[in-house]
């Protein structure tokens, strides 16, 4: 089934059945990072420090995600193209082999954040009066750790198997009992910032175990089975998937970077409210992001499959439909960012001048999502052509641009919130390069594999 609907039919309504359950489901998927934070920063008495609290927190929960899509991001598209290319016993190994690993990933990282959590938060931002809030939050939450990983990374295998459908359903389930939840266990119990971690850690375990049913079912194609993992396809998805983890992983040190900035620079009297700001604009721009990863990353499989058939014109077309589909997106969220920011940073704080601070930062870190559709869309299209070696440099560039300014706007200007400019500039840089990137490789990957020299 999968065969006939990749293979064949028009591609733009194949990549919107694909792109658009995905783009929704990681909409949805945001509500496990910006609810949380919601119901926080409206505790009575302390929710702007708990909120600052978390901001902190957040990025080294973001850090052991990165792990998730390392294996998912690595393994689901070497599935695929095998998938494509007929070996369906290969491909089973694959999916088997990433569930092996993110079990073997939950094992490490567990134990390794909780030995290193208090210096890291310390590290990381945190003050005397939030490290309090932060240490709560995170301890809790690092007892889910492989329902994280197992909900985010296997999601992927079910993706890039063309269930799309049953991936958004994994994510809304998760999504929807972790709102419900929220407000039970942080007033309802007088849990607070515990109860926001709680309710996360229950809500995931429900995403982890729809997905493992769904890999686990007759109406998967390539069907989960334990087998040996193969240390040739260990070594293939960690490379393949390096790309995207250090997406990932180094949003969140920037992060982690951004919030040190804003203290330093802020000072004592400004610095826990430029956190807490950042806390607000980070979740209004994963909100932003995560979707258009989504549109960018749904079709991979579709991408993976073609290129794995030898069907090169068909790859050209998925990346055009994908492109259009970004930009579109990204147009629309320029717009929102300019006329219901209001609202969105209502939802977090009642504080008039932490409202006024937040929407004046937000605006100018949004300036440049257009041009980073063009970034997204690069590197995820030749991810899932298995072309790390060009998506890696591309990746690793916008962050050096992004840390580079965050570190010299600042310095010139002496002034924390400065440092939101940091978001545009690279933004903007990276996709010039990028589109570069793509007009001169893509024709160049593509023409190899019409002559065969590449699977």
């Amino acid at each position: 089934m999968a065969k006939r609907d990749f293979g064949h039919g028009a591609v733009m309504p194949l990549v919107l059945s694909l792109s658009l359950p995905t783009c929704l489901s990681q909409a949805v998927n945001v509500l496990y990072a910006i609810v949380d934070r919601m119901f926080i920063g409206n505790i009575q008495g302390y929710g702007d420090l708990a909120l600052a609290g978390v901001g902190v927190a957040v990025p080294i929960t973001s850090l052991i995600s990165s792990f998730a899509v390392l294996v998912g991001m690595g393994g689901s598209p070497l599935m695929a193209i095998r998938e494509g290319h007929g070996e369906h016993d290969e491909a089973e190994r694959i999916l088997s082999t990433g569930f092996v690993m993110l079990l073997f990933f939950s094992l490490l990282l567990t134990p390794l954040c909780f030995i290193l959590k208090s210096p890291l938060l310390r590290l990381f931002g945190s003050s005397e009066a939030t490290f309090a809030y932060a240490d709560e939050y995170l301890s809790w939450y690092l007892a889910g750790t492989p329902f994280a990983l197992l909900s985010t990374g296997m999601n992927s295998f079910v993706i890039n198997q063309g269930m799309s459908r049953r991936a958004m359903a994994s994510v809304v389930c998760g999504a929807v009992l972790n709102v419900a939840l929220d407000p039970v266990f942080i007033f309802g119990f007088g849990l607070g910032v515990k109860g926001a971690a709680i309710a996360t850690v229950i809500s995931q375990l429900a995403s982890a175990l729809i997905t493992m049913h769904a890999l686990l079912s007759g109406g998967a194609m390539i069907r989960l089975r334990l087998r040996l993992p193969g240390v040739r396809i260990v070594i293939r998805t960690l490379s393949l998937g390096l790309s995207p983890f250090i997406i990932i992983a180094t949003d969140s040190i920037i992060m982690i970077l951004l919030n040190t900035v804003l203290q330093r620079y802020g000072g004592e009297g400004m610095g826990d409210m430029l956190v807490s700001a950042s806390t607000i604009i980070q979740s209004y721009h994963l909100l932003v992001m995560n979707p258009l990863g989504g549109i960018t990353g749904g079709s991979q499989g579709l991408l993976s499959y073609s290129y794995g058939a030898g069907n090169t014109d068909r790859v050209r077309r998925t990346w055009a439909c994908i492109q259009t589909l970004a930009t579109i997106y990204t147009c629309i969220m320029l717009i929102l960012s300019w006329t219901a920011s209001p609202l969105f940073i209502s939802l977090f704080t009642r504080d008039e001048e932490l409202a006024r601070l937040t929407l004046t930062y937000l605006r100018i870190f949004e300036l440049m999502i257009i041009p980073l559709s063009f970034q997204y869309t690069t590197v995820d299209t030749f991810t899932a052509l298995g072309k790390s070696s060009i998506a890696l440099p591309l990746s690793l560039l916008r962050k050096l641009m992004f840390t580079l300014a965050l570190f010299l706007i600042p310095y010139l200007t002496q002034s924390g919130g400065t440092a939101f400019f940091a978001e545009p500039v690279s933004d903007l840089l990276a996709a010039v390069v990028s589109t570069l990137t793509l007009a001169v490789m893509l024709r160049r990957v593509l023409g190899q594999r019409e002559a065969g020299l590449d699977i």
